[in-house]
C-alpha cells in the first residue's frame, strides 16, 4: 500500500496583532516620514521635487555622521575604522547621486509650474549640506548668516565651522606618522577654506611612490573616492539646474549656473589629485 502524502505544513503567519503602532513604525517613524510632504502648488510634479529633496537631506544626515566617525577615528589613530566609514559615505554618494535621476530631465517649463512655491527657498540654504562642505574643508562663517533665526541649527552650524576638517584631521594623522606637514597647516585657521599646499603634495607623492597597500595609501584612495563622488554630485546638480532653468537666477537670489559653475571646478583634497602627476 502506498504511504498517504504528508501534508505540507504552512508556514506560521507573522504576528499581526500589536497593542499600539507596530514596532517597524516605532522605529523607521514611517508615518512621520510620509506626513511631511506639503505642496504648495496644483502641479502633480512637485512631489516628486518635494520628496527627492527630503531624500536628498537624509543622505546628507547618513554621510555627515560618517565623516564625523572618521574624522574620531583619525584623531584617535583608528585608521581602519575611518576608511571603513569612508567606504560606506562612498556607496551612501552613490545613492545621493542618484537622486539627480527624477530631477535631471525636467524641463524650463515643467520646473516654472510650481517654482513660484518655493520663494525664496535654495539649496545654498541647506544646513545639513552645509556641514558635509564644511567637512570636505570648505569652510565660510559667511554661510552661517541665513540660519540666524534656527538657534539650534545655527549653533551646531558654529560648532562645526570651529572644528578640524576631516582632511584636517588626515593631515595632523601624516604629521603624527612622521611626514612632513608644514605647521602653518597643521596650525591653520579651521574656520577658513583648506588651501592647497606644495609640501602636502609632496607627502603624498611619497605615499603613492611607495607600498600601494600601505595603510595610509589606501586612506588616501579612500578619500579619493568620496572626492570623486562630492565632484560628480555638483556636476550633476549643475546639469540638472542648466535643463532646468538655464542661466536665469537661481532660486533664493543665487547666481544659479554660473556659482555652480566655480563650484564644479574645485576639487576636494586637491594634494591627492596633484600628487599623482609626479608618481
Amino acid at each position: 500500500m502506498s504511504q498517504p502524502a504528508q501534508e505540507t505544513q504552512e508556514p506560521e503567519a507573522p504576528h499581526l496583532d500589536f497593542q499600539g503602532t507596530t514596532p517597524y513604525e516605532d522605529y523607521v517613524q514611517a508615518d512621520v516620514l510620509t506626513h511631511l510632504q506639503h505642496t504648495r502648488s496644483d502641479d502633480p510634479g512637485e512631489m516628486v521635487f518635494l520628496v527627492t529633496t527630503q531624500v536628498m537631506e537624509l543622505w546628507f544626515t547618513v554621510i555627515v555622521h560618517e565623516w564625523e566617525t572618521a574624522a574620531r577615528a583619525l584623531r584617535e589613530d583608528r585608521v581602519p575604522v575611518a576608511i571603513d566609514a569612508l567606504k560606506r559615505s562612498v556607496r551612501e554618494l552613490d545613492a545621493l547621486n542618484a537622486s539627480w535621476r527624477p530631477l535631471g530631465q525636467l524641463t524650463p517649463a515643467q520646473f516654472n509650474s510650481y517654482r513660484a512655491a518655493l520663494g525664496e527657498g535654495s539649496g545654498f540654504q541647506s544646513a545639513m549640506y552645509r556641514r558635509m562642505e564644511f567637512l570636505l574643508g570648505e569652510k565660510s562663517a559667511s554661510m552661517l548668516v541665513p540660519h540666524r533665526g534656527a538657534p539650534r541649527v545655527h549653533a551646531e552650524l558654529e560648532k562645526a565651522l570651529h572644528e578640524p576638517s576631516l582632511y584636517d584631521e588626515v593631515l595632523r594623522l601624516l604629521d603624527r606618522r612622521g611626514h612632513a606637514v608644514p605647521e602653518a597647516v597643521l596650525t591653520r585657521d579651521v574656520t577658513l577654506r583648506y588651501e592647497p599646499s606644495e609640501a602636502v603634495e609632496e607627502v603624498w607623492t611619497a605615499l603613492y611612490s611607495g607600498d600601494a597597500d600601505d595603510e595610509l595609501a589606501r586612506l588616501g584612495e579612500a578619500l579619493t573616492d568620496v572626492a570623486e563622488l562630492v565632484w560628480r554630485w555638483r556636476n550633476d546638480h549643475l546639469v540638472a539646474t542648466r535643463r532646468a532653468m538655464g542661466a536665469k537666477t537661481g532660486t533664493g537670489g543665487s547666481a544659479g549656473v554660473a556659482w555652480l559653475e566655480k563650484r564644479a571646478q574645485k576639487n576636494v583634497f586637491p594634494e591627492l589629485w596633484t600628487a599623482r602627476s609626479h608618481v
